[in-house]
């Protein structure tokens, strides 16, 4: 059995339990809102803890010896994944949503380049990929756009979701903060289509780039959607398991 028919297995009895009573749909929120900010930020060196980004997030406390760079990480993230459970019934991938993702995210951090594309070319630390110009990313993002519109009917919403997440970051739009506006894109996807959020933990980093770097260097897809696979399993199950199911 693929991760995708577990994950599938998993998601059938969860979906028995729908529509979830008001507290568990809130615990289940805020435990995704800890989890994803947390550790989509440690994917990008950022040392708050898990503890850490709890107390930011949910006190609104900052952390003693913390650079302010790293609570405004965890504060942007904390409004973007709002923004992305506020609009997830639409089941929509749009230009605008993508912006204001950023924006959300990197408003403290950056305010003049937040929400727009970037406007210079860049060069990404560990891989030798040449991303688009500056003055392409429209052409890029209005077919990335076309291809969701085109091809989610034709696609498992996991491979989709963890497809959408790897076309973004190859591109690249933004000055800064391209990969976790990537995982909350896949993530937008995956909630679209009834799946619970999935956790890359800090400790896969390597995996994780890696698979996005065999596609980036050599077009195989499969790599990274079979890792995003597997991780999207395991959140299922861990759900699974807080749930008792």
């Amino acid at each position: 059995m693929t991760a995708i028919e577990k994950t599938d297995k998993y998601k059938t009895a969860i979906d028995k339990l729908r529509p979830f009573e008001e507290p568990v749909l809130k615990q289940l929120r805020d435990y995704y809102r800890i989890g994803l900010t947390w550790s989509s930020n440690a994917l990008e060196g950022n040392t708050l803890t898990e503890i850490e980004t709890k107390v930011v997030l949910e006190d609104g406390l900052t952390i003693g010896g913390k650079p302010l760079r790293e609570i405004y990480e965890a504060v942007g993230h904390g409004k973007a994944y709002d923004y992305v459970f506020s609009i997830f019934k639409n089941r929509v991938i749009s230009i605008d949503s993508i912006k204001t993702i950023h924006k959300l995210f990197y408003q403290a951090i950056d305010e003049k380049n937040a929400g727009i594309w970037r406007t210079k070319n860049i060069i990404v630390t560990g891989t030798n990929y040449v991303f688009p110009v500056h003055g392409q990313l429209d052409s890029f993002m209005n077919n990335l756009i076309k291809w969701t519109d085109a091809e989610r009917a034709n696609l498992h919403p996991i491979r989709f979701a963890a497809l959408l997440h790897l076309k973004f970051v190859t591109i690249h739009p933004f000055i800064d903060g391209n990969g976790r506006v990537a995982r909350l894109l896949m993530n937008l996807a995956l909630i679209q289509d009834g799946y619970t959020p999935t956790i890359i933990p800090p400790i896969l980093r390597q995996d994780y780039l890696t698979a996005i770097r065999a596609y980036q260097q050599h077009g195989d897809e499969d790599i990274f959607c079979e890792f995003m696979a597997e991780r999207t399993y395991e959140c299922h199950k861990e759900i699974a398991r807080l749930l008792h199911v």
